[in-house]
């Protein structure tokens, strides 16, 4: 017996609600990397995810094989150089800024196909490359700091991210995602756990915002996002996915302006804008490609009957 597929309108909210989720993780990580330092934020969120997920997969354990754990292991080498760049990057920008240069892996993933297995950039996505690279110009020479030490990490987090999707769908194979998800966290703690073993560590408190910080980020960007995502991305497109996802940059300017009271400039605003519009093009016109071959088929599928 198949089950119906859900309703669109649901579909579109849940997707939706995971990118609130993942904006407030730009917030929740600023909290805490304030007095937590990063290598050892991202070492706490991931024991801690990966704590939930031995919960959740103990009925699915026994399917763990090796095969999974390797594979799960390479995706989340990727997932662990990301997150660490990410806390990073946060630590020494505004998430306002942090949040926009992050979404530039919608550019990343062309460019990096071309170089390794010779794909066609094509047209858009370098017009949206050289908007990008405009936009970055102009938050460079804006801001009091120009492009800071924390710009270039987010930049480098988004060519990471661009690695890691690209990882998945070139690694992983007909794996439980739940099992596959567990060997991921588990491997991002590794990570994490070295990189806080041979990075020096400052002095440091513990504070209730940071801890709160930790398990916000353990619980709903990481688990409860993974789970969203996986049981509705299924019944869109990957394009229709990508443009839902380049909210996170709008949520973690909201933050960053209400929360945190950050103020861009005017020409932080502009360049800003430039880069959002760099990741939203190429993937709207990709949107008006896939819109003209379904009504297509759908008017050859009418003449035919």
């Amino acid at each position: 017996m198949t089950t119906a597929p859900p309703a669109m309108n649901r579909v579109y909210f849940f997707l939706v609600l995971t990118t609130f989720l993942w904006g407030g993780s730009f917030l929740f990580t600023k909290i805490g990397v304030a007095t937590i330092p990063p290598q050892l934020f991202v070492l706490s969120r991931f024991i801690l995810a990966t704590g939930i997920m031995l919960l959740v997969c103990s009925r699915r354990l026994k399917k763990l094989d090796s095969g999974t754990i390797i594979r799960g292991a390479k995706v989340g080498a990727a997932l662990g150089v990301t997150n660490l760049s990410f806390v990073f990057g946060i630590q020494g920008t505004s998430i306002s800024r942090a949040g926009v240069l992050n979404n530039l892996f919608v550019l990343f993933i062309p460019l990096i196909a071309k170089i390794i297995w010779r794909d066609r950039i094509g047209r858009v996505n370098m017009a949206g490359i050289a908007l990008a690279v405009a936009g970055i110009v102009l938050l460079a020479t804006g801001g009091t700091s120009g492009f800071s030490r924390g710009d270039l990490f987010s930049t480098f987090c988004a060519f990471l991210i661009a690695c890691h999707i690209i990882s998945v769908s070139k690694v992983l194979k007909d794996d439980d995602v739940y099992l596959v998800s567990l060997v991921q966290f588990a491997t991002v703690s590794l990570i994490a756990g070295a990189a806080t073993l041979l990075l020096p560590l400052p002095s440091f408190t513990v504070s209730t915002p940071a801890v709160m910080s930790v398990v916000y980020c353990a619980v709903f960007p990481t688990v409860f996002c993974f789970t969203l995502q996986n049981t509705f991305q299924r019944y869109v497109t990957p394009t229709r996915a990508g443009l839902i996802y380049t909210l996170d940059p709008v949520w973690s300017l909201i933050a960053g302006f209400f929360v945190l009271g950050e103020r861009l400039n005017g020409r932080e605003w502009l360049g800003c804008g430039i880069i959002f519009m760099a990741a939203v093009m190429p993937l709207l016109f990709r949107l008006s490609i896939e819109s003209r071959l379904i009504s297509t088929y759908i008017k050859r599928k009418s003449c035919k009957c």
